[in-house]
């Protein structure tokens, strides 16, 4: 089986016997240890409580930063696989203006990144305790859809602005807000949210499992925990794999934020037949090539970046402070 049948932690690496029979039968009175034979499972020790604010908190921090890192970091790779998913035919696409839209589009990830994690970590964490430890990978894919439900209502609104910016159909994001509010109404800042659930959905469960399930293989392998560079080697390959499986996805996407109050496309399915119409189905993979580099650079900064920052906030603990004083 491969890493998918990995578990992230069990309660119990052994069934305690209070009592077993001798050759004679009689019962003996001392303890006997039975290991119980799991497979590719971590045992942890002693169960910790679960405290959901601190989970919460340090999640929100720790994505947040995260997501800023990586942002500013790749921008330009994003705004040039952008334009050439938005460019009709062999058109040219403009190097000029890359981070345009940069600042307007921080504000939103921030939250947004924010969010995601820390919604992520205290489901995952309650989801490993209810599920069994063979389908730790349902619970990682899981969490990491509701943590893309919640976060979606800043991404949309934030990536259709970034877009519309990327495409150079606005100057600065508050024009870019109030212009298509006026034009649009309210409902365009949401434009093409169907497709973005499409996409991000399976994108960040995805994403999540596979990086979560490789690094519990990796941990049983080495029998240690992973430093800052393995983090990172994990998450980029986790990042490249998950954005070259859901370009056709990001494509249509980005079709539907990018048209505006023109209409062009009534839906999902009519923005699929009118692109495999028009340009061929190869033209759903565009950008395919800027979009898994910038996702593999991406989840190499991300994941190094929330690792750093969770080991940093959990050893900054007030409790472990009290804990060396004493």
């Amino acid at each position: 089986m491969g890493p998918f049948a990995l578990a992230l932690d069990t309660k119990n690496s052994f069934a305690t016997s209070s009592s077993a029979t001798d050759a004679s039968g009689r019962k003996m009175d001392n303890l006997q240890m039975v290991p119980k034979k799991f497979f590719a499972s971590i045992n942890n020790g002693e169960e910790k409580p679960f405290d959901f604010l601190r989970i919460l908190f340090e999640g929100v921090i720790a994505g947040g930063t995260a997501g800023v890192v990586v942002e500013t970091a790749l921008y330009p790779i994003d705004t040039i696989k952008t334009r050439l998913q938005v460019a009709r035919g062999g058109g040219q696409i403009a190097l000029k203006g890359l981070y345009s839209g940069l600042l307007g589009n921080l504000a939103g990830v921030l939250p947004a990144s924010a969010i995601f994690v820390g919604v992520y970590e205290p489901a995952k964490q309650k989801l490993l305790k209810m599920f069994p430890e063979n389908l730790s990978a349902v619970a990682h894919l899981t969490a990491g859809a509701l943590g893309g439900i919640a976060a979606s209502f800043v991404r949309v609104p934030t990536e259709v602005i970034k877009q519309r910016m990327q495409t150079r159909q606005f100057a600065s994001a508050p024009d870019a807000v109030r212009l298509i509010v006026s034009k649009e109404g309210f409902k365009g800042l949401y434009a093409g949210y169907g497709s973005f659930l499409l996409r991000d959905l399976p994108f960040d469960a995805i994403q999540f499992c596979i990086y979560e399930q490789l690094r519990i293989g990796y941990k049983l392998a080495a029998k240690r925990e992973l430093n800052d560079p393995e983090n990172a080697v994990i998450g980029a390959f986790a990042g490249a794999l998950t954005g070259a499986i859901t370009t056709p996805l990001d494509v249509i996407k980005t079709r539907l934020m990018t048209q505006g109050s023109a209409n062009q496309y009534k839906g999902i399915v009519d923005c699929v037949k009118t692109i495999v119409a028009e340009e061929g189905p190869p033209a759903l993979l565009k950008g395919i090539g800027p979009r898994v580099l910038w996702i593999g650079i991406g989840g190499s900064i991300f994941f190094g970046v929330l690792e750093r920052t969770k080991r940093y906030l959990a050893q900054n603990r007030p409790d472990n402070a009290t804990s060396k004083k004493d």
